[in-house]
């Protein structure tokens, strides 16, 4: 494996180059992988193993998730199957159902589980917090992680465009001696960008804590704040959405992504410059306390347990949409709606 230094250290990352698609089919050409779940990660990891020549199958539920797989292609009785039939058919089986589904599910996918079987990840958390989810694998199998950085929507867009997202991979129990080639070629098949190793605690870890971070709750947080002063100042919604949100995310985020953050710093002007470098520190020192919190937060399992609770509960759904439609409401993502409809490519 190479070594890549990142930002001083050094790393072994395993690309496409070094580990080929033909290698991964070689390595799984007696596999049959059994997708289970069909909700956000399973359409584009099933799709993706699917078009790059590998054996899989799907497992879901009747439903709307059961229905969006027959208009994929998958074929009942064929290719698509009740949870249960494709965990039994299943030689490496890919628990993509929601960590709450997970939960639900192990009874009765357990019994499947048979002696050199793999069982698939695309998240730590069932595993890295069995004490509380209850799932503790059979120890004569293989339990083994491929994470994407992305959402399943992604993960399948980018590889229709011939990209990829990077992921994480883990072993966590190698039963017959071949997990680690084994996780590399599902890496491989799905169509990660580059695999950089992990444990299961660090990718569960690193994972709860980034979407309640950066990702997604700090982020929503900040644009709230920065949206509300701005109105209350009397700034209108539409200078307001476009000062806090549209600029950042059709302007800025394009160019830190592409050259880093340094580089979106260097091209903009200099007033903007020197507010940006005078106020990241001082940005960081009120959210780095409240980072260490949500750290600790998750690295005790508060943050597993209270997901576990909520997602647990027969009403979760109901609650769930009224949350997001709260959001929805809000004068700032309505201001967006208008906001993106006046975009030169809508118009």
């Amino acid at each position: 494996m190479p070594k890549m230094n990142f930002g001083g250290v050094e790393e072994n990352i395993v690309t496409r180059e070094e580990f080929t698609l033909e290698k991964a089919r070689e390595v799984l050409k007696k596999e049959t992988i059994a997708v289970i779940g069909y909700g956000i990660q399973g359409p584009g990891q099933a799709g993706n193993l699917r078009d790059n020549g590998f054996n899989v199958i799907v497992g879901q539920r009747k439903g709307r998730s059961y229905d969006k797989a027959v208009a994929d292609g998958w074929v009942p009785g064929k290719t698509l199957f009740s949870i249960e039939e494709a965990a039994e058919k299943g030689s490496i089986i890919a628990m993509l159902l929601s960590d709450a589904g997970q939960i639900a599910q192990w009874p009765k996918i357990k019994p499947f589980l048979t002696k050199g079987k793999a069982l698939y990840y695309s998240h730590g958390f069932a595993i890295n917090w069995n004490d509380r989810t209850g799932v503790v694998p059979p120890k004569d199998i293989d339990v083994i992680m491929v994470a994407p950085k992305g959402s399943g929507t992604s993960l399948r867009t980018l590889f229709l465009e011939g990209r990829g997202i990077n992921s994480s991979y883990a072993v966590y129990q190698d039963a017959t001696g071949t997990a680690k080639e084994k996780t590399l070629a599902m890496g491989v098949g799905i169509g990660s960008g580059y695999l950089f190793e992990t444990t299961f605690n660090k990718e569960a870890t690193s994972d709860l804590t980034g979407e309640r971070g950066s990702l997604m709750g700090a982020i929503e947080g900040l644009f709230e704040a920065q949206y509300d002063v701005l109105r209350e100042h009397g700034h209108s919604p539409s200078e307001a959405f476009n000062e806090t949100v549209e600029e950042l995310t059709q302007s800025l985020a394009p160019l830190f992504g592409d050259k880093g953050m340094d580089w979106m710093y260097a091209n903009c002007s200099t007033t903007a410059q020197r507010g940006a470098l005078d106020w990241r520190p001082r940005f960081k020192a009120a959210c780095l306390p409240v980072m260490e919190w949500l750290y600790a937060s998750v690295e005790s399992g508060n943050e597993a347990q209270i997901s576990i609770d909520k997602n647990s509960q027969p009403d979760y759904r109901e609650k769930l949409n009224a949350e997001l439609k709260e959001m929805h409401d809000m004068e700032m993502w309505r201001a967006g709606e208008t906001v993106r409809k006046l975009r030169p490519e809508n118009n």
